[in-house]
């Protein structure tokens, strides 16, 4: 309607404007300063395909249109509001999977469109297929990784003889359906030649078992790095559907996020000195074994309260906190940004440690504390920290486990061997606050507890940071 009658031009440029959005939008979410603005550049841009696209080739009223963005914007905000922070993994894998689902959905929609098997282009048929297997693997594979991250489905990696060669054999299947939408034989040309396109949703449903199978053997501690993996693989679906409907603007958003993605996937696996075919084929995450964990605990441990961390700190010139997940379940950033602040009033050099997979999402660490006004100019990262944990008398680890064990760097058979970690036994004195003993998502006992220079702080974050404060403020 209102659209077509301007210049083939003004399409480009408007998708072109979109594109720029979108990679300054990128650019600016590299650093948490300018992250909110990089976020809000983005959504500009993709508004503007949206609209352009939907007005220009007049696929639904602008009515319709309108009331669609209105009623996905208030869910969205709804569900940006409503969700805890401790949630957000969850919510930003469902939201690769809905991405995925989509590309998938949108790809078949433009297949039913063109009307049966036959009348497929070659070109338009590879990129339906491969917008279909990915697309569908990441709506899957993404509820079962926001299912493990939100406690519904074990966090336990689920490994079973004859794994790898069920998955391959299911991506067989969904290849050969693929193979046969493309090549359009005329075998079982009845059932499969419907204008419904068959052989591309019986491929859909292959995949989405393949997405299952891919992310069920996967253990909780690595749902970051499939988190990631399956933001990448939704940009890759997408960019398949742009080739799909030969919209620039789609293929462009696609392939950024397809390559910010697997630029991600790939800085995490070597947080975590892991290959990417380790992550998806290796189960990591064992069952917690007791007797390991007796053997260094028992008779070792060493149990302390905020009074004695509070004397630590009345004599302690430098102090570091290593934030973790058990921060953000106990929401404790406030309380544990109060006693920096506090500590920094006394003219103690105060810095976080921030390990790169802390917590279940990249910079999750960082976003808690920034929201707890908490300045970036304090948070270091792994590379930064490690060496100046030798000159510092106090460290607080709260509610982190697997990023400080040691065993990374003395045993070869763990699990998490060479993954680099915070070498905080570096330090004079450690203080772990936790509320057990319990293992983190690697399963293996950590022997940090049980060192000469470590003291436990038994309880919840939020309730021991404040504990720690209440202490601090009586004193100073």
């Amino acid at each position: 309607m209102m659209l077509a009658a301007l210049p083939e031009s003004t399409l480009a440029l408007a998708y072109l404007f979109a594109s720029i959005l979108f990679i300054q939008g990128l650019r600016d979410m590299t650093h948490p300063r300018t992250a909110m603005r990089g976020n809000l550049i983005s959504a500009g841009g993709m508004f503007v395909a949206v609209v352009v696209t939907v007005l220009w080739f007049e696929i639904i009223d602008p009515l319709v249109l309108f009331s669609a963005l209105l009623v996905g914007t208030a869910v969205g905000t709804i569900l940006a509001v409503r969700v805890e922070r401790t949630e957000m993994p969850q919510l930003v894998g469902l939201f690769n999977g809905f991405g995925g689902g989509a590309s998938a959905v949108v790809a078949g929609a433009e297949l039913v469109e063109l009307g049966s098997t036959d009348a497929i282009p070659v070109d338009v048929g590879v990129a339906a297929v491969f917008s279909g297997i990915v697309g569908s693997v990441t709506l899957f594979g993404s509820l079962v990784a926001a299912g493990k991250l939100h406690g519904l489905i074990t966090t336990s990696a689920i490994r079973y003889d004859g794994e790898q060669v069920m998955k391959a054999l299911v991506l067989l299947v969904a290849l050969v359906f693929g193979g046969y939408l493309v090549a359009s034989p005329d075998l079982f040309a009845a059932q499969l030649h419907a204008d419904w396109i068959p052989p591309y949703w019986l491929l859909v449903l292959a995949a989405a078992v393949l997405g299952i199978l891919l992310v069920i053997p996967i253990g909780g501690a690595d749902m970051p790095v499939v988190i990631a993996l399956l933001n990448a693989y939704s940009g890759l679906a997408a960019a398949g559907t742009g080739f799909v409907l030969d919209n620039s603007a789609l293929i462009i958003a696609g392939t950024l996020v397809g390559a910010a993605g697997m630029i991600l996937t790939v800085i995490m696996c070597e947080s975590m000195n892991r290959s990417l075919t380790n992550v998806l084929f290796g189960g990591f995450g064992e069952e917690p074994d007791q007797e390991a964990m007796d053997d260094i605990y028992d008779g070792n441990i060493t149990e302390t309260s905020p009074e004695e961390v509070e004397m630590l700190l009345d004599t302690a010139k430098r102090v570091v906190i290593v934030p973790g997940y058990g921060m953000a379940v106990a929401q404790a950033q406030h309380a544990v940004a109060e006693l920096a602040e506090l500590l920094d009033e006394n003219d103690v050099d105060v810095e976080f440690g921030i390990h790169p997979v802390a917590g279940r999402m990249p910079g999750h660490m960082n976003a808690l504390l920034a929201e707890a006004d908490v300045p970036y100019d304090k948070m270091r990262e792994l590379e930064e920290v490690n060496p100046t944990f030798s000159q510092t008398d106090v460290v607080i680890v709260t509610g982190a486990n697997d990023v400080v064990n040691p065993k990374a760097n003395t045993d070869e058979s763990s699990p998490i061997a060479g993954m680099p970690v915070l070498n905080v036994s570096d330090a004079r004195s450690v203080i772990v606050n936790k509320r057990s003993l319990s293992p983190g998502f690697s399963g293996i006992p950590n022997p940090l507890f049980a060192k000469d220079n470590t003291s436990m702080l038994f309880g919840d974050a939020k309730g021991s940071m404040q504990e720690l404060v209440n202490a601090y403020k009586e004193n100073h």
